[in-house]
């Protein structure tokens, strides 16, 4: 693994992370999980080889630390949600060079759009986070193929090149994609606020949906995995994926 760890202070207006044991209505947990942590260092940088198989990620992020800035707040929302998913990648692209006719998702409509009388979208009560800011910290677990020291020093330069300019991939959010989050490089010593003075267990906690260690990236079914949170002083220790301390379900995996 890396030796080098990276810090990120992120913040937004709205964050949202559901407890998967909410079926039905979305209640967000009041800190961000390491699922989402993870999220937002791979919208920065991360990177693989496509081949027929999917893709063969040089890395993974691990999160490690979770700092509070401000004290958990909720918000009650009411949200629409549409029903239907986005096809697959390979349907996406036919659309896109007019193979095939695109097919809409509707959001409202009769018989003639959705076959039924049903509508295309659901209502859901959300209770969100608002006014969130954390300082994460994550080092780059490599692959066995991509773990020379010259390779993970590249991997390295390149996350933290692109972080202190602000670039992404993709816009990192807190859970939900309409949540945008922001975020500023950190550099050790610089830190600009303290934790906020918050104590409380949080119980099972969602650590992340797929296996870490899989060494092939494809429309796979989720694999959840679960740990005993707690945080102490505005922190929380994340533990590593392989740790006993996180909870796998063995079965399923690559």
């Amino acid at each position: 693994m890396s030796k080098k760890t990276h810090t990120l202070e992120v913040w937004g207006d709205l964050a949202c992370f559901t407890r998967p044991e909410m079926k039905v209505e979305r209640f967000s947990y009041p800190v961000i999980t390491p699922s989402a942590a993870r999220g937002i260092f791979d919208a920065i940088y991360w990177e693989g080889i496509r081949d027929s198989h999917g893709i063969r990620p040089y890395f993974h992020w691990q999160v490690e630390r979770i700092e509070v800035l401000e004290m958990p707040s909720y918000i009650a929302l009411r949200r629409n949600e549409v029903k239907d998913k986005v096809p697959s990648d390979r349907i996406l692209k036919a659309w896109m060079e007019g193979r095939e006719q695109p097919v809409p998702l509707w959001a409202d409509g009769g018989k003639e759009e959705l076959g039924t009388d049903q509508k295309g979208r659901t209502q859901r009560q959300t209770m969100a986070l608002k006014n969130v800011r954390y300082r994460l910290t994550a080092r780059i677990i490599p692959k066995l193929k991509f773990s020379a020291p010259e390779q993970i020093n590249k991997f390295d330069s390149m996350f933290e090149r692109r972080a202190k300019q602000g670039k992404c991939f993709q816009q990192p959010f807190f859970g939900c994609s309409e949540f945008p989050a922001f975020f500023e490089y950190v550099t050790p010593g610089e830190e600009k606020s303290p934790p906020v003075p918050f104590d409380q267990s949080l119980g099972w906690m969602l650590y992340d949906v797929f296996d870490l260690r899989r060494d092939v990236v494809r429309d796979d079914k989720p694999f959840i995995s679960l740990f005993d949170a707690t945080v102490k002083k505005g922190v929380l220790d994340v533990p590593p994926f392989d740790s006993e301390m996180v909870q796998k379900p063995e079965k399923g995996r690559d």
